[in-house]
């Protein structure tokens, strides 16, 4: 029996329903239940696919799925992975929908050539490998979409870990907790940079209470950051240091002259204060509370 080029292309089209409908049954057998909105769009995707994979074959055939005739079931498979990744799928569950719709098909190309085994075994190995490619593309595009996911909730997660609090006008703190890195310092020294700009502040408390270890490389990023801020025309204090840390600091020999340090965030304040010409005294008037 000759073959025609777009076999399979006649296949899909003649038992496109068919090969939809036992494709649904077996994602509604998976391991996730999906919810009636889910599974609504789960139809929705599975036609739409079907039908751009359909018509991808009657133009390219299937042995080129990274034809431009393919772009548009590409496209289909980038976006349904990522919206899956968003909505919290495994990715076994992802390229299952891909994978799932090895069988109808397989079993569409023996209702249609079981009587020559030549063609079947031609164009189920043809059938195989383009679900292969396409699941392929899926499992890819979804790994990127982790991955991208990740990298975002990272950067977002380094950015409230860094906030510049404003104490006063013109006096600014910089709370800093866990390690500190040469990433994570360069968005310190941006975020201290762009609220001093903003505000206008004299003066930059950078608070380290909150860093467990100070070390060689975390004491040069604290200078540098300092003397960033003093190219900004403002004056920068380190709090926070406490005995164990002074201890470790004279140990490693880091040289903090000229810096203002302080035990701790109220005293960096306090002196802050005293520089732009206010003092905190108690109100005469105001009775302390009996214990």
């Amino acid at each position: 029996m000759a073959l025609s080029r777009n076999k399979l292309a006649e296949i899909f089209d003649k038992r496109e329903q068919e090969i939809a409908t036992a494709w649904l049954e077996r994602q509604a057998a998976g391991t996730r239940r999906l919810s009636p909105a889910e599974q609504h769009e789960a139809t929705r995707q599975s036609r739409e696919l079907l039908g751009a994979i359909k018509t991808a074959v009657q133009k390219d055939g299937a042995e080129n799925p990274s034809g431009p005739a393919w772009t548009p079931v590409r496209e289909f498979l980038i976006h349904f992975s990522a919206t899956r990744a968003k909505s919290g799928f495994t990715p076994t569950e992802t390229a299952s929908f891909v994978f799932s719709l090895k069988q109808p098909v397989f079993d569409a190309l023996r209702k249609e050539l079981g009587q020559d085994a030549d063609a079947l075994a031609v164009e189920t190995w043809r059938a195989t490998e383009l679900l292969d490619s396409l699941g392929l593309i899926t499992a890819e595009a979804f790994q990127k979409s982790r991955e991208d996911m990740i990298s975002r909730q990272q950067a977002e997660l380094l950015e409230l870990s860094t906030p510049v609090v404003q104490l006063w006008d013109g006096v600014l703190a910089l709370p800093l907790i866990g390690t500190l890195d040469s990433s994570r310092t360069q968005v310190v020294m941006q975020n201290l940079l762009d609220a001093i700009v903003k505000t206008r502040s004299d003066f930059a408390i950078i608070d380290i209470t909150g860093v467990p270890v100070v070390d060689t490389l975390v004491a040069q990023h604290l200078l540098k950051t300092v003397a960033a801020a003093r190219l900004m025309g403002a004056e920068c204090m380190i709090s926070g240091i406490r005995p164990q840390i002074a201890q470790t600091i004279i140990h490693l020999g880091v040289d903090l002259a000229g810096v203002v340090t302080k035990a701790t965030l109220a005293d960096a304040f306090g002196v802050a204060m005293r520089r732009i010409g206010f003092a905190v005294v108690r109100d005469q008037k105001t009775k302390t509370p009996e214990r």
